[in-house]
């Protein structure tokens, strides 16, 4: 039978923490049941399982009220409403076609401003085009509000333009540092750090900068700094600054990778969990992120439910990296769940389909979890075959320089020709103590390691815990 407040219950279900810290911080309620309503809302959003359902006696009409104003509330400081209202009265100028109220709007928004917002250039640049609109119809007393307004910013404008230039300078080092261990990036932290910390500049550079130096920080593992810029970000969020759906879910999923390498798995589901709130074109790269946590945490039914449940977004994603990313997971937990057979139809037919894609994105992580299925099954010579045919371990010697880079698909093959008496105990051991010894950041790696040796327990027991005390004394 349908809860009589359903679509309620579905809307709040959907809300965010920092969402509702800010409402309730803003709430001017005489009504004591209505500012019940949005505590509990508050309380559910916080507490993923542990939902309380919201009282069906209350008059369905406080309900639809509060979900109005919630609506309102929200989309008043929405930056990216503001960036599609704006875009769209860009066109409307561009075209002709701007309706007089829509001015008003315009020209309040202009007297009105008092420092640089979110999309500060963006309404820079509007309003550019709204002094050509104006001074060719000789509306001067308009055109002076524009013209003033475009005077007394245009320093401003200069600098955010250099400021995100430049960022985009950074980036370059830092992204291929990241994916290709190419480059250094730390020289830019403190030039970031000042970016982020300006509240003169416009929020996005600012929240660029921030994005920028959680690369650096995963990249050198200065995890602590990165705790001190997301509890600065955490206030202004919660005091509504800043404020988009989109970008939480982005501080959400970002918040999961720290969690995560800080071995806080509680915290990084949590996280996990509400960066999955709405559904957005990042949707699976959220749902891959919190799979992987669901994985170390052995919630094994729990994350092939999950995706499950999201294949059908996965289908439709326009990114292979996040699609292939997806597939992996997916073989993962249907390894995690003895589903061995089912995990090697679906990447045989998988690799057939998208054989180029799988190559030119994940596909390390993608034969990981192939080769795995097929060593649960002992097809010692079919996983050997499968290794021959693509020239695994030669791409893999290429791999080796990824900063996430293990050794699965080197072991799983020495563990496949040894079971085939194609390798001998002490060259297996040897290949194996090797491939550790030349790991980049081996420390950060222990327990991932530690998990890998665990699933070859069970067809080299006694070189486990040779390798296992190995690591004991590394870490």
């Amino acid at each position: 039978m349908r809860n009589k407040l359903q679509k309620f219950t579905d809307f709040a279900s959907k809300l965010l923490p920092h969402e509702t810290a800010y409402l309730l911080s803003i709430q001017q309620f005489e009504d004591k049941i209505k500012l019940g309503i949005l505590e509990q809302m508050d309380h559910n959003c916080r507490n993923l399982r542990h939902f309380t359902p919201y009282d069906d006696a209350i008059d369905k009409r406080k309900y639809s009220n509060l979900k109005q104003w919630i609506e309102e509330r929200l989309a008043a400081i929405d930056v990216d409403v503001h960036f599609e209202w704006m875009s769209g009265l860009e066109k409307k100028i561009m075209i002709d076609s701007i309706e007089p109220e829509e001015e008003k709007q315009l020209l309040r928004s202009i007297r009105d401003y008092d420092k640089p917002g979110f999309y500060f250039c963006k309404f820079y640049e509007l309003v550019q085009q709204y002094r050509h609109f104006l001074l060719i119809r000789v509306r001067y007393a308009h055109h002076k509000t524009a013209n003033d307004f475009l005077k007394k910013y245009q320093d401003k404008y200069e600098e955010c333009k250099k400021v995100n230039e430049r960022i985009h300078e950074a980036t370059v080092d830092i992204v291929n540092q990241y994916s290709k261990n190419s480059a250094q990036s730390d020289h830019w932290e403190n030039w970031l750090i000042s970016v982020f910390y300006n509240d003169e500049l416009d929020g996005h550079n600012r929240y660029l900068a921030l994005i920028r130096l959680i690369f650096i920080y995963f990249n050198y593992r200065r995890l602590e700094k990165l705790l001190e810029k997301y509890d600065y970000i955490d206030q202004l969020f919660a005091q509504g600054h800043y404020y988009s759906k989109r970008i939480l879910l982005n501080y959400y999923g970002n918040r999961v990778l720290l969690h995560t390498k800080l071995q806080e798995f509680d915290k990084a589901e949590y996280y996990g969990y509400l960066s999955i709130r709405e559904k957005n074109n990042d949707y699976i790269f959220y749902v891959n992120n919190l799979i992987a946590v669901l994985l170390r945490e052995k919630k094994h039914e729990e994350g092939l439910q999950l995706m499950r449940a999201a294949y059908p977004e996965m289908k439709v994603s326009t990114s292979f990296h996040n699609r292939i990313g997806f597939v992996a997971f997916y073989l993962k937990c249907l390894n995690d769940n003895q589903q061995y057979r089912s995990a090697e139809n679906y990447a045989e037919s998988f690799l057939q389909a998208y054989k180029k894609e799988v190559f030119e994105y994940r596909w390390h992580l993608f034969f990981t979890s192939y080769l795995e299925a097929m060593l649960r099954q002992e097809k010692f010579a079919k996983l050997i075959k499968t290794v021959r045919k693509y020239q695994l371990l030669e791409r893999e010697r290429q791999y080796q320089k990824n900063a996430n880079y293990l050794p699965g698909i080197l072991w799983y093959e020495a563990v496949a020709r040894y079971k085939e008496m194609l390798l001998d105990k002490e060259e297996l051991l040897q290949l194996m103590k090797q491939s550790v010894e030349l790991l980049d950041k081996k420390e950060a790696k222990f327990y991932q390691l530690q998990e890998l040796l665990e699933q070859l327990r069970p067809f080299i027991p006694g070189m486990v815990n040779l390798m296992r005390d190995r690591l004991q004394k590394m870490a």
